[in-house]
């Protein structure tokens, strides 16, 4: 009996670990209009937006999307010659993701009516709560 249960054990134990060690679905690769095109429909979903609003919105969502996706490239070059950046670096590229959030807060709500815009803060503002809640359990767990 105490063989069954140790070998018992011992399995829920190796299975545990390997499924632990599995790396999770590799996420897929969408093309800078093709992430644009699903944002600008989620937008019109919650938004109600009309057609002359989802223009306006496109260009500005297609250059948001490039800088970010620069900016994730530029940090895997940086990381596969493991260079830190220094803090003017680090100073410089906060300052322009700001610049970039300032303008796109102004054109929004250019853009937008005001309920619109009240319901694109509220998005907004929840968003930057989980992902703030992400990180902190990130670093919770590296310690």
């Amino acid at each position: 009996m105490k063989n069954i249960a140790s070998i018992l054990v011992f399995i829920f134990v190796f299975t545990f670990t390997i499924q632990a060690q599995k790396k999770r679905g590799y996420k897929q690769q969408h093309t800078i209009n093709q992430q644009t095109s699903l944002k600008v429909k989620q937008m019109t979903l919650v938004l109600d937006l009309s057609d002359r609003q989802q223009q306006q919105v496109t260009p500005l969502l297609r250059a948001a999307i490039a800088f970010r996706q620069a900016a994730v490239e530029k940090r895997k070059e940086a990381r596969k010659q493991k260079k830190r950046p220094s803090s003017d670096e680090i100073y410089v590229i906060k300052s322009q993701v700001l610049d970039n959030k300032i303008s796109m807060k102004r054109s929004m709500k250019d853009i937008l009516n005001e309920t619109q815009f009240k319901a694109f803060k509220y998005i907004y503002n929840q968003r930057m709560k989980k992902k703030k809640g992400k990180e902190q359990r990130q670093r919770s767990t590296k310690k």
